[in-house]
């Protein structure tokens, strides 16, 4: 049995990853289809000095890859295995990795407009992505919102969005990067493994499922930064990290008090 999805055509296998097989749901999820995607470059890591404390080592430097990259859970982000990605780097586990930000995704489209504003070409994997995407609007994914990636059974689910550090500045040598950079509010996603498989450039991302509330990476992100008063909002999307939730309800109070 084959179905076509927007242009798109799923197998069985596909079609039991959606939710349906003979026109009947095989679990308990609703199936919400939505935009079609692709990846277009997996990204790991080239270890390097970090540039913002020459002391020590940061995966930064994400450079595409030729052929399949294994993807699971890593665990947790201190003491676990870092990024959700086989072959990766993280060096800074007091910020990054983790089973909440398994793998970062920024879309090429972004990184198109952000060249034409810096008037510098930018390579897939230059914002430290794991994955570049096209077709997908990532900075508007919602959180709890699911992914399914190409063919080996690969899903991923929507959690945060990337707040901006002085490694991200220094590594792009740009004077008022962070700032800039949240100004923009344009910060892609984090996404966690919620089933294992593997990734490769050209794979399909088929949103499966998506959630019915506000909260996408991009208000997540001005709630965090800008806009405050935002924050008593977030709290509707029950797949944010639990760590997010403590420090929306921590700023919350503190902001009542």
């Amino acid at each position: 049995m084959r179905r076509s999805v927007s242009g798109h055509t799923l197998g069985v296998r596909g079609l039991r990853m959606l939710g349906e097989v003979d026109g009947a749901p095989t679990s308990g999820r609703p199936l919400i289809l939505g935009p079609m995607g692709q990846v277009l470059a997996v990204n790991l890591a080239h270890p390097m000095t970090n540039p913002n404390d020459r002391e020590r080592v940061t995966g930064i430097d994400k450079r595409p890859t030729a052929g399949p990259v294994e993807v699971r859970a890593p665990g947790p982000m201190r003491g676990g295995l870092g990024s959700g990605l086989v072959g990766d780097l993280i060096c800074d586990d007091r910020y990054h990795g983790g089973d909440d930000q398994a793998v970062y995704a920024y879309a090429r489209e972004d990184l198109d407009a952000w060249a034409l504003t810096l008037g510098r070409d930018i390579g897939d994997g230059a914002f430290g992505e794991n994955l570049t995407t096209s077709g997908v609007d990532v900075t508007g994914a919602k959180v709890g919102e699911r992914w399914m990636v190409g063919t080996d059974g690969l899903l991923l689910e929507v959690t945060r969005p990337r707040i901006p550090c002085g490694t991200f500045a220094k590594w792009l040598e740009i004077k008022g990067w962070v700032k800039t950079f949240t100004k923009a509010a344009i910060p892609g996603a984090y996404l966690r493994v919620i089933t294992p498989g593997t990734v490769r450039s050209g794979d399909q991302i088929v949103v499966i499922d998506r959630p019915d509330h506000e909260v996408t990476m991009g208000f997540v992100f001005r709630a965090l930064t800008l806009e405050p008063d935002l924050l008593p909002r977030l709290l509707v999307a029950d797949a944010l990290p639990n760590e997010t939730k403590r420090l929306v309800q921590r700023r919350t109070r503190r902001k009542i008090g």
